[in-house]
């Protein structure tokens, strides 16, 4: 491919990028995905073996397709739900390369659109959408050193307990990947200490209902922002092993030795904050907040769900919460590897356009960039919470895609006027003045021209 056109390119052929394909074809908008390794890539290899997704098969998927092989209330594990996207791809006919690697994308000088230069070559594309999701780069704060005489990986590399090498391991991040990771660990025989921070933690399931129905139900799906100080709260639910609620308690008694959030590190030795027992109450108290709000609902509706007190029921605080430790010297405790799961960051070092912040972030509204003509998708709250499950950048993705046939149409529009062509038509018969006058291109979609932008039909 040495030099192509495309009207809007997609970036990516993750979960995102094939949302967006979906609804671009279903507006009859031509486009372009491109992917540099394969459909789903991130779910195949990004991922550690055992990994299951956290919401129900019913829940995280797309509307158009079930999952084939799994159970409506089980939880897919990574290949299978790689297959899925793969098999996604081909029901949609979606036109993806995989193979390409996206290496920049700048403006286009003195005319609309953007010079996209590929490992295949360079693509002219009037839109741009970055598809590549949260995933991007992990982040690994920079506590212990590169020497230090540990192993150190991220929880995207990796895979399992096999491995790392032998000896205790301390995992840092309590979110799901931590407590899925640090689990598995405990259960092969090793020591395993998990640095807990601030974090929110719901019951896997409640009543005979999964937390994913509860927070549809509860409208918290459509939450527009996070609370107040809780950006950066990790949530804590798993479906591994059929999926259950995380209890650190019974982590604890299983064997994993709890400590605060990783601080600092000299001398052989890491320092934990003292924040460990407020963390855990503080997980318990949203944990108990969501059991009331299910218990009103209930009530309200009058639904016939079964009692369950005993979820109310929490075990004793074990030694490690009521007296946490607060260093560790990692070769007294036999400390061979630390897996880091805290996340990622994001790197869009390739799309050089003015549409971040000054800290690197994408600036947007509900995808929509500053920079016209550049989207992006798969963001976390990108335009509500459910924005980061797979049914949720489904939706997020309509609203990009009905963005960009919206700007297609005043262009549609503006051609038509210089042209007199067929491009465009208008019924002002029974406009009066407060009417909008609605536009109708030739790819089917219309929309309410603004007067405001002097772009109305009819003029009186």
């Amino acid at each position: 491919m040495a030099q192509d056109e495309v009207e809007v390119l997609v970036v990516g052929a993750g979960q995102a990028g094939l949302a967006m394909s979906e609804h671009l074809g279903a507006r009859g908008v031509p486009h372009l995905v491109l992917e540099r390794d394969r459909i789903a890539e991130r779910w195949r290899t990004g991922r550690w073996d055992s990994l299951v997704t956290n919401g129900p098969a019913w829940h995280d998927r797309f509307p158009g397709l079930e999952f084939a092989d799994v159970d409506p209330d089980g939880f897919a594990s990574r290949e299978q739900v790689a297959d899925y996207f793969a098999a996604y791809a081909e029901k949609i006919d979606a036109p993806i390369r995989c193979g390409v690697d996206v290496q920049r994308v700048q403006k286009n000088v003195g005319r609309p659109g953007f010079r996209v230069e590929t490992s295949d070559g360079t693509i002219d594309a009037r839109y741009v959408v970055a598809a590549t999701g949260p995933f991007q780069k992990p982040a690994i704060p920079p506590v212990v050193p590169g020497n230090a005489k540990v192993v150190q990986l991220h929880s995207s590399s990796y895979g399992n307990p096999e491995q790392l090498p032998e000896g205790a391991v301390l995992v840092v991040g309590a979110g799901s990947s931590g407590v899925q990771i640090a689990d598995e660990l405990q259960r092969s025989g090793r020591q395993v200490y998990l640095s807990v921070g601030p974090h929110d933690r719901p019951p896997r399931r409640y009543r005979g209902r999964d937390f994913c129905w509860w927070l549809g139900v509860l409208n918290k799906w459509d939450e527009a922002a996070p609370p107040r100080g809780a950006e950066h709260v990790t949530i804590a639910v798993t479906g591994a092993r059929g999926g259950h609620t995380v209890d650190f308690r019974a982590l604890a008694a299983d064997g994993i030795t709890l400590v605060g959030m990783t601080s600092w590190f000299e001398d052989g030795r890491l320092h934990f904050a003292s924040d460990l027992p407020v963390n855990i109450a503080n997980g318990d108290a949203t944990y108990l907040r969501m059991l009331d709000e299910a218990d009103d609902y209930v009530a309200r509706n009058g639904l016939d769900l079964p009692e369950e007190p005993e979820a109310r029921v929490f075990g004793p605080d074990p030694e490690c919460v009521v007296d946490p430790l607060r260093e560790l010297d990692l070769a007294t405790a036999g400390v061979t590897s630390i897996v880091w799961a805290t996340g990622f960051v994001s790197d869009y070092g390739w799309l050089q356009v003015d549409a971040f912040d000054a800290d690197g972030k994408p600036r947007h509204t509900r995808g929509v960039s500053s920079e016209p003509g550049i989207y992006f998708l798969g963001l976390p709250w990108q335009s509500r919470r459910g924005s980061s499950f797979i049914w949720g950048v489904w939706h997020d993705a309509a609203y990009v895609a009905e963005h960009i046939a919206i700007q297609r149409s005043y262009l549609a529009y503006d051609r038509a006027i210089r042209s007199s062509g067929p491009h465009l038509t208008a019924d002002t018969s029974r406009h009066n003045q407060d009417d909008e006058p609605t536009v109708t291109t030739t790819g089917g979609s219309a929309v309410q021209v603004e007067r405001a932008a002097g772009a109305q039909l009819g003029e009186r």
